[in-house]
Formats: C-alpha cells, structure tokens, sequence
C-alpha cells in the first residue's frame, strides 16, 4: 500500500509539472488551469452561497461577502476584471469533488486548512493563505438556560455532515465524557431549520458561522454562543495540487491583499500610491510589489500589476474584514486574530521580492 502511495504521489508530481510547464503569451509562465479560465474568459468559483458576511446574494442578486472577495481579487488579478466570475453554490458534502473534478476552478468557502485535506494522500488539495482565523462553537437559545458545553449532557447537537465540526464535536464530547445525540444534515439550511425547530439544544459549527446565520433568525437575540471553543478552523481558499503554477497565482494574490493593509494601500489610494512609486526610483520594494519594477507577476503567470489589480478591485484585507464581517456590517465581530501580525494578529505576508 506504501509504494502505491508513492507511485500515486509521483505521478501526481509529473502531471502538475507538466501542466505548469508551458509559456504564456506574454512570455511569463502558463498553467493548464490558468489557460483554460483566461480563455473561458471567467473565473468559476465555489463558495457557500447562503452565509451573510462569507458568501450571500444580496437583494440585487449580487453575490457579496469575504469568501465572495477573495474570488473576485483572484479574477482581478488574473483576468483584470473582478467582474468576470461565475458563482457557484456548494454545500459541504459537493465541495472537494466540485473542486477535483474541474467544476470549479477555486474553492472560497469557509473550509478549513486541515492536514488530510492538504495532504495527497487526502483530498489533494492546495490551500492559500489563511483569510479568517476561526474556532468551533455552539450556540443554544438563551431561553434553555445552557452556559456551557457541560450544559448539554445527554442532549442532541444538530451539525453538518461532511465537516469538521462533526469531528472535533465527537472528539471533544469524548474527552470531557459527556453524552449527546449527533444530529447530522446534509446542508446548513437543514441543520439550522432542524435547531430553531427545537430538535436539537444546541447547533455547532465555526463560530463565525454561527453569528452569522443568527441574524438571519427571526429573532437573533434569543439564542447565544457559549464561550467554549471547540477546535481550530483556519479557513483558506484551495485549489487542486495537480496545478502549482495556478496555486502560486492564488496563494500570493491573497498574500498582496495581506501585504497593501500592512503598508496601507488602500482601494481609494492604489494609484495614487502607484503614481507616487513611478516618480521616486528609491522605493524599491514598494516598485516591486506594485509591478513597476522587477518579474514577480511574469514569475506568477500573472500581469505584472497583478497586485494593483486586486487591490482595487476590493481593498486591502483589513477593508475586506471589516465591510463583511467586521464593524461596518451586520455580524461586527472582533478581529481578534485576523489583524496584522504588527499588530498583534496571526496574518503575515512573506516578501514581495
């Protein structure tokens, strides 16, 4: 079984080098996959499609969101149009095989970095940067009285089958020796019909998650989130391994928006950021990132202002965070470990150079 692993992961290896292999017409590298989407002329991604803050239609029937963000930064970057991506809903039980098979060509929907996952003896997947730092959680109507998860010994926690909530739920239960009932559904708009139907005390997921199908309730201050964290959940977009060169595009057009908070370039200053750069050859790294000076984006498969591209199609992650998820939308939650790592947060770019 060992050297079938190994004859798979080689053969993986050689597909993905071969994919990567060929020139654009610019001269800078080309994937297969990136080929394909320029061709298309659209990016199609994979996102939840019913999770306000992450992925949701608003009532102009525009999809909005982080998750939504992230893709239209990667079309931006690639395509030079935020504009030209194609939507495509997916509950958790279709999302790696959407992403497997070529239904999609980016997953952007709160899925969580884990090493089966990642790894090609898993789901084989491709996972850039992280863009929300998260953990599981549990919310119960306020009426039950419930202050924590030893609160819910012997009773039923309604989750989404195909998770990782479904894990680390059992995990944790196990090692705390308390009883309770799983209830598992295929989609969160069962899971979360099945809770405030009172099938269940308690509904378990990111938290993040849980806050923001809350406001959706018919009255959101009657349930509440327990202080217990459950798990980690990393959340990052993926893409297949079998294309590297597609995955760098994805993984460092993240990293710009990462990279524009920290040195505050924003959607409303970008080019007159750039403008400024142009006239004053000393700023070196500055020129790089924003295309002006150097190969990173050729190197990438990407136009050599890739960065700039993305970053006014959306604005810088800190503007992504708080127009979605934080203080200027519904859910207003904390940043917490999602700001810079200057400032006392988790996120962090490497260097542009």
């Amino acid at each position: 079984m060992a050297l079938r692993h190994r004859l798979l992961a080689v053969l993986s290896l050689m597909g993905g080098l071969a994919l990567a292999g060929c020139a654009g017409d610019d001269g800078g590298l080309q994937s297969q996959k990136m080929a394909l989407i320029k061709g298309r002329g659209q990016l199609i991604c994979g996102v939840q499609g019913t999770l306000p803050g992450f992925s949701s239609v608003d009532r102009n029937g525009r999809y909005r969101g982080l998750d939504v963000d992230i893709c239209r930064a990667v079309a931006a970057a690639l395509l030079g149009n935020p504009d030209k991506v194609e939507f495509r809903d997916l509950n958790s039980s279709e999302r790696f095989a959407a992403l497997a098979s070529g239904e999609v060509d980016l997953l952007s929907r709160n899925t969580t970095l884990t090493l089966g996952r990642d790894a090609a003896g898993g789901n084989g997947l491709n996972f850039a940067p992280i863009v929300f730092y998260d953990g599981q959680g549990l919310m119960v109507p306020k009426a039950s009285g419930i202050t924590g998860i030893e609160g819910l010994n012997g009773k039923a926690i309604c989750v989404e089958t195909g998770t990782t909530s479904e894990m680390n739920l059992a995990d944790r239960m196990r090692e705390r020796s308390i009883a309770y009932t799983p209830l598992k559904f295929q989609t969160s708009d069962q899971t979360y019909a099945a809770y405030l139907q009172g099938r269940c005390a308690a509904a378990t997921t990111d938290r993040s998650q849980l806050a923001a199908k809350r406001t959706g309730f018919p009255d959101p201050e009657a349930h509440v989130i327990l202080p217990d964290v459950l798990s980690k959940e990393p959340l990052a977009p993926a893409t297949v391994n079998a294309d590297p060169l597609w995955s760098d595009a994805v993984r460092w057009t993240v990293y710009a928006l990462l990279q524009a908070e920290e040195l505050g370039i924003t959607q409303a200053n970008v080019e007159a950021k750039v403008a400024k750069a142009k006239g004053d050859p000393n700023q070196a790294d500055l020129r790089r990132f924003l295309g002006i000076d150097g190969e990173l984006g050729r190197q990438l498969g990407l136009p050599a202002d890739f960065a700039v591209q993305a970053i006014k199609a959306v604005g810088h992650y800190g503007e992504i965070f708080e127009r979605n998820v934080g203080s200027g939308s519904t859910l207003k939650l904390e940043r917490g470990l999602n700001r810079p790592w200057s400032r006392g947060g988790l996120h962090y770019a490497p260097p542009f150079r």
